[in-house]
């Protein structure tokens, strides 16, 4: 005869036999149907009867990840690498994926050296993190080379193949390699990749920034979101100093840094996002308080808080149509998923 379930009492709350497994699964199932705030609710919620179950854990982080609350996906992912907890290496790739969402490069820098120093990387996985070291020092120094410190000299021209490659993985870990070599050997194919329809977005900011940053001077082709347009990249801000980007901030600064600034730091985040996806192209409508109220409502809806957006329009003095506009684009944007390491 089969054994009853004992029933849990945690502070007087009776939870009922098989609880935590419904809720998990049911989770794990919203998760992978991506209804994100679902699934973070029930996992949660699952969390609450087992604080220490990978399965439950690494879900959460999951939909965190998807739904856009990065800050609370890395503060779990952290707690979880630092509690052992789950597969190390597995955890760590996911670290690091939420570090760059957040654009906090130093964090993966010194994240990536301390496994070095401890000797913790496996041998078949040390060019893996080494690319992805090199790219976030890069992207976390702000004192760009001189022109001196990328010869011109013939060098033999090796492909980089980016289209042929089937991951954006792969990609991803090509291009990174490309912040400790001199670029211009391989410009006619990364003028192709510019140029073409394909391409993930976030692999041709990062192949701007390089170009920005080795002051290619040179006219080229970008292609995104089936539009083109042609820039030089040495005319190109830096996008942690875009005009609009910043007036945004600007903007929800002085509204939110200091009656919620947990609140500010997720818009940020998402600010940021969009911004590194889009560029160099500016988005539309050219109205930085329709902007800024996009960012604040969704933001809002994410972290599960109902927000007339009438109200916003009247807070921050832009007309719905423009904010609804702004929507639109944001979310369109949102749904491109940024490749994993």
């Amino acid at each position: 005869m089969k054994k009853r379930e004992r029933v849990k009492r945690k502070d007087n709350v009776i939870f009922l036999p098989g609880l935590e497994k419904r809720l998990t699964d049911k989770g794990l199932e919203s998760l992978q149907n991506k209804r994100y705030r679902e699934a973070i609710t029930l996992l949660e919620g699952a969390r609450e009867h087992d604080a220490e179950n990978s399965e439950i854990l690494v879900g959460l982080v999951l939909a965190y990840f998807e739904s856009g609350a990065f800050t609370k996906a890395k503060e779990l992912a952290n707690e979880m690498l630092l509690k052992g907890i789950g597969d190390y290496f597995q955890m760590v790739d996911l670290y690091l994926t939420i570090l760059i969402q957040l654009h906090e490069y130093q964090e993966i820098v010194s994240t990536i050296e301390a496994l070095f120093d401890e000797k913790e990387i496996p041998p078949d996985r040390q060019d893996h993190f080494l690319t992805i070291l090199q790219f976030s020092k890069r992207m976390a120094d702000n004192n760009h080379p001189e022109p001196s410190e990328f010869p011109k000299e013939n060098v033999p021209v090796k492909e980089l193949k980016l289209s042929s490659l089937d991951s954006l993985n792969e990609q991803m870990l090509v291009i990174s390699s490309l912040a400790e070599k001199n670029i211009r050997p391989f410009m006619e194919e990364i003028k192709e990749f510019l140029h073409s329809d394909s391409g993930h977005p976030f692999l041709k900011t990062m192949l701007l920034t390089l170009l920005r940053e080795q002051e290619y001077d040179k006219e080229i082709n970008v292609n995104k979101f089936s539009e083109e347009i042609s820039v030089v990249p040495t005319e190109l801000p830096d996008i942690q100093s875009q005009p609009i980007m910043k007036e945004i901030l600007h903007l929800l600064e002085k509204r939110l840094e200091h009656s919620d600034p947990v609140l500010f730091e997720n818009i940020k985040g998402m600010v940021e996002r969009i911004f590194f996806i889009s560029y160099p192209f500016e988005l539309e409508p050219r109205n930085v308080s329709a902007w800024a109220a996009a960012f604040h409502f969704l933001v809002l809806g994410y972290l599960g808080i109902e927000q007339d957006l009438s109200d916003l329009s009247d807070e921050y003095e832009s007309s719905t149509e423009m904010i609804e506009q702004a929507l639109v684009k944001i979310t369109k944007l949102e749904e491109i998923s940024y490749p994993n390491i």
